[in-house]
């Protein structure tokens, strides 16, 4: 029947991070994250305390996405999990959990592409946030991705421009670590960010044709200047950190936008949409939403908990697969590289 709600348990376990949700159809009934706090110390992810982490959380977060969504496994209709990018030992334990429970309840398997459900995470429904039309152009950035997409339909992109070397996310995390913030540094970057004057220095934009990005260089730039100034005054950082931070933020978002005004006259899609972990940035979220009223875009913002790597995003493809009919088998593989 047609009425019939479609119930998806969808599981990310792409980085550090085990998340787990329930949609009915595309409505989100629960969205649970365990984060991991063991590699603080340690300044980034150790991909393998992070998979040790994932085996513990993966069954009591499961449990109680499914207590809170107020459904029971038998319910269930379909079993979605990240398939790729990621950390290798973290997905295989989201894949190796995903594959027995739906053998177990005997319902479809859906693999779903991380960075693809960054994208579709806009199609959840969700009071206040309106969905793009298609075409759109998506901005996804996190830590470890920087890319724009033209996204014709719900499985048709094309990837216009990535980055050539660092994502943006990992330039705030080492521009972070360079200021003796600790891990992560990019939420603390953009907090000090908002205290500072944004032209207080100047950094250098990296030259790069199209619609690609590179941060390597800017990240050196920011070393070699923190050092410089550090070296004249033990004290520069501390006396200065708003004002550096604001600086940073000011250059990083400067890039963004410069190619996603490319991107737009490129394409003549005014309808943008960002996603992925950086989209949380207060900064680039005020300076998009400036555009829509600048260029007359149309701009969309998920919903916060929509942003860094959680499981409704995998949820709302795995709905969309399932409405498809497009399933997987026991023989699917993860894959720490895979491509939109």
């Amino acid at each position: 029947m047609a009425d019939t709600p479609v119930y998806i348990l969808s599981i990310e376990s792409s980085c550090d991070d085990t998340a787990a949700a329930v949609l009915q159809n595309a409505k989100v009934l629960s969205n649970v994250v365990a984060r991991q706090d063991v590699h603080e110390q340690y300044g980034g992810v150790v991909p393998e305390l992070a998979s040790r982490a994932h085996q513990q959380n993966i069954v009591p977060v499961v449990d109680v996405a499914l207590i809170k969504a107020g459904i029971t496994r038998e319910q269930l209709s379909a079993v979605a999990f990240t398939q790729g990018p990621g950390l290798m030992g973290s997905l295989l334990v989201g894949s190796s959990f995903a594959k027995s429970l739906a053998l177990a309840l005997n319902v479809p398997l859906v693999a779903v592409n991380h960075m693809q459900a960054h994208i579709l995470a806009h199609f959840i429904d969700e009071d206040g946030f309106d969905k793009p039309e298609f075409p759109f152009l998506a901005m996804t950035i996190s830590g470890g991705h920087t890319q724009i997409v033209r996204v014709n339909s719900f499985f048709d992109m094309e990837v216009i421009g990535e980055t050539t070397d660092d994502a943006v996310g990992e330039a705030y995390d080492k521009s972070a670590k360079i200021l003796g913030l600790p891990y992560p540094g990019g939420p603390l970057v953009d907090k000090y960010a908002q205290l500072g004057n944004p032209k207080a220095y100047a950094f250098t934009k990296p030259k790069v044709p199209g619609l690609d990005f590179s941060f390597s260089g800017l990240k050196t730039q920011i070393l070699y200047f923190v050092q410089k100034n550090v070296a004249e005054n033990p004290d520069f950082i501390a006396q200065n950190m708003n004002d550096i931070c604001a600086s940073i933020q000011h250059t990083i978002i400067n890039i963004l936008m410069d190619k996603l005004k490319l991107a737009v006259a490129e394409t003549g899609i005014k309808q943008v949409a960002i996603g992925g972990g950086v989209s949380a940035n207060s900064g680039i979220r005020s300076t998009l939403k400036e555009a829509e009223k600048k260029y007359g875009w149309k701009t969309f913002i998920p919903k916060f908990e929509y942003t860094t790597d959680n499981a409704a995003m995998i949820g709302i493809v795995g709905y969309h697969k399932y409405l498809e009919h497009t399933f997987s088998d026991a023989s699917v593989t993860s894959k720490a590289r895979i491509q939109l």
